[in-house]
């Protein structure tokens, strides 16, 4: 993995269902996330087999499976750390006091803020 070069899949709202399509998306990430609503534990082992994957629970995890993943994890991508999470309204820190650049919201195209 080139370090100046990392590609990041992004992943959310699979609610258990990992259709072929996305599956195909992801092919060549060097690093997946998942932004919550998994929906059943064996999919985030499917995800680790294409590339090392960091996932958030969602409100759709329940049970003792999504017990194991957090609300909210942050994600080292080179020289950059993303803030992951599977709703932005649930934002629980100032993205400008915590050294983060860009609008954070409008980035939010997956999870429960989707448009």
């Amino acid at each position: 993995m080139d370090r100046n070069n990392i590609v990041v899949g992004i992943i959310a709202d699979t609610h258990g269902l990992l259709r072929p399509q996305a599956l195909a998306e992801l092919a060549g990430s060097d690093l997946i996330v998942h932004a919550g609503d998994i929906g059943t534990a064996g999919l985030i082992e499917e995800l680790a087999h294409v590339a090392p994957t960091f996932a958030v629970r969602g409100n759709v995890d329940m049970g003792a499976w999504a017990a194991g993943f957090p609300a909210t994890a942050v994600v080292a991508v080179g020289e950059h750390k993303f803030y992951l999470l599977h709703n932005v309204d649930e934002l629980d820190l100032d993205p400008a006091a915590a050294g983060c650049r860009g609008d954070l919201r409008s980035l939010a195209s997956a999870g429960d803020r989707n448009a």
